[in-house]
């Protein structure tokens, strides 16, 4: 016999095969066993420890997976599909990963039975086709203006979430907040841009029925002066400035040699004379109120106050924008330069409240805002995130039903009479693609397989009835109504879906699921290249969940 030849180094594992197909599977159907039971409106919530020791309790499926730290490469792609969905569309992180699992699940038996992965994928893709076909079929076109259909959607989007309770508050806001910042940019096209121009502000204490949407801006902080500076103006003229209003240091350390005692003086009166002619440029054009986003000397506020003009310093960029937007001014950078036309005159009112212990600044009751903020109010800070979060969802939702208004039901009715149709294409399906199609036709019960379950009512039983409602491919409104698992129709319950979203979600699940199955073997324990004479280089630094997603998350 030969010696054994070593082409791997002992440190690597190899595993292929059918091997890395099974731990695959089974990886992605834990991640999504975790998260199947948050999926419709009897959902539970977790309760996720961070390294911090603070606590995150959700049942957001984007939220639970970001703060999972997951050992194995296949869990980590799963959380990277809901993350994708969340970015993409803002719903549906749930099912996403509900239904990838699934799609694993079915594949596994055909693994068994000596399938090729690619077979299986190729059918897949097809139901995909088919699938998304039958969605275009079912949805509904909706009208954007007309309130009580908006409201209903929303509403069924966070009938799933902790909130549901005070449903038609979090519906209104978000509709608001979503229909207030819509810039038309042509061609009956719609643009809502939700991460720049709505500021969710969370404020502890109160009730959750005093949240609402400000038309107009808040910022945390008070006036420069607080004694001197008016604290309410009716229809303020606003001045944003993008530049500091103190005398400006030398780049580098300047000596400045003086020989008479007289000319001390008239450096200080040179920076005196250098501040007074910027606010004299500025109150030329006979603001109420001055925002800048640097520093503002006391000499400055000095002469600001003495003209009646109230000056808040410091201001973030984001925030400046929004007020910008809010107020109608132009964001200037240097005072020389201001026009008539850069000041804000679309505010009608500038004050500054105290909300528990600290001062706000509001800018509201504006003529046409394209920005605004939406005020929460609740008892703990727990509670805010996570209503802050549903909030996220919400306003996604309105900004998807904006821009593309068409819906599909929901209460797993769509899953199910795309599960009907692709049953009947099956038996047209050729070859030994046949088999997979009709197992991707089935794993799309499992929605609303999942949503019974949640509910706690008999799950075969409701199954069956629902199968046999669907069987043709007809009644494409019967579902299950998440609250009392009964099956309704979703059109008198009023429980959509929009038709992006799930569009997304079919697209996201079955990708993942086929890149999934693809694998077919994983080697572990690749080093890095070492400088010779390095020596056994200490253990590898792991990288965790958190530091992979490091660089895309930025604070907000």
């Amino acid at each position: 016999m030969h010696a054994p030849v070593l082409v791997l180094k002992d440190s690597l594992k190899r595993e292929s095969g059918t091997k890395v197909h099974h731990a695959n599977i089974q990886a992605s159907k834990a991640v999504a066993d975790i998260i199947r039971t948050t999926l419709g409106p009897r959902s539970m919530l977790k309760m996720l420890l961070d390294a911090a020791g603070g606590i995150v309790v959700t049942n957001d499926g984007n939220a639970i997976l970001r703060e999972l730290d997951l050992a194995h490469p296949a869990a980590k792609s799963m959380i990277e599909l809901s993350r994708t969905q969340d970015e993409e569309v803002g719903d549906g992180t749930t099912s996403v990963i509900v239904l990838a699992g699934e799609m694993l699940h079915v594949a596994e038996a055909f693994i068994e039975k000596n399938y090729h992965p690619t077979v299986i994928c190729r059918a897949y893709n097809k139901a995909l086709e088919d699938a998304i076909a039958v969605l275009d079929k079912i949805a509904l076109t909706i009208d954007v203006k007309d309130r009580s259909t908006m409201l209903g959607l929303v509403k069924s989007c966070i009938g799933t979430k902790f909130t549901s309770q005070f449903g038609d508050l979090i519906a209104d806001l978000a509709i608001d907040a979503t229909q207030t910042v819509g810039v038309d940019i042509g061609q009956g096209l719609r643009e809502v841009d939700i991460k720049k121009y709505i500021k969710v502000e969370k404020v502890p204490g109160g009730q959750l029925e005093d949240s609402k949407v400000l038309k107009g801006v808040m910022i945390n902080k008070d006036v420069v002066a607080p004694g001197k500076m008016k604290r309410k103006i009716v229809n303020p003229r606003i001045i944003l400035l993008d530049c500091p209003l103190e005398y400006k240091k030398g780049e580098n350390q300047t000596n400045a040699e003086l020989v008479r005692e007289e000319d001390w003086e008239v450096l200080l009166k040179m920076e005196e004379e250098y501040i007074e002619s910027l606010c004299s440029q500025i109150l030329k054009f006979k603001p109420d109120l001055v925002i800048t986003e640097k520093g503002l000397s006391d000499l400055a506020c000095h002469y600001l106050s003495k003209a009646g003009v109230s000056a808040i310093r410091r201001v973030r960029k984001t925030d400046n924008n929004r007020i910008a937007k809010a107020s109608g001014a132009v964001i200037v950078n240097r005072p020389d330069e201001l026009q008539e036309s850069d000041v804000g005159t679309g505010a009608g009112l500038f004050e500054v409240k105290k909300i528990g212990d600290e001062f706000f600044a509001f800018i509201v009751d504006c003529k046409d805002p394209k920005a605004c903020t939406v005020l929460l109010r609740g008892a703990s800070k727990d509670l805010l995130n996570e209503v802050e979060r549903n909030l996220q969802d919400a306003m996604s939702v309105a900004r998807n039903i904006i821009k593309n208004p068409k819906l599909v039901p929901g209460g797993g009715a769509t899953e199910l009479t795309v599960s009907a149709t692709l049953k009947q294409k099956s038996s047209s399906v050729e070859g030994i693609e046949k088999w997979p199609y009709e197992a991707a036709a089935l794993a799309f019960e499992a929605i609303p397989r999942t949503l019974a379950q949640n509910c706690g009512v008999n799950v075969i039983r409701t199954m069956t009835a629902l199968q046999g409602k669907h069987a043709n491919g007809e009644n494409a409104w019967i579902g299950i109504d998440g609250n009392t698992g009964a099956i309704t129709d979703m059109k008198e319950q009023k429980i959509w879906d929009a038709y992006n979203v799930k569009a997304q979600t079919f697209k996201t699940a079955i990708e993942a699921a086929c890149m999934l199955l693809r694998i077919d073997d994983i080697v572990s324990g690749i080093k890095k290249k070492q400088a010779p004479g390095a020596g056994q280089a200490s253990k590898p630094k792991i990288e965790t969940e958190a530091d992979a997603d490091g660089e895309q998350i930025l604070p907000d």
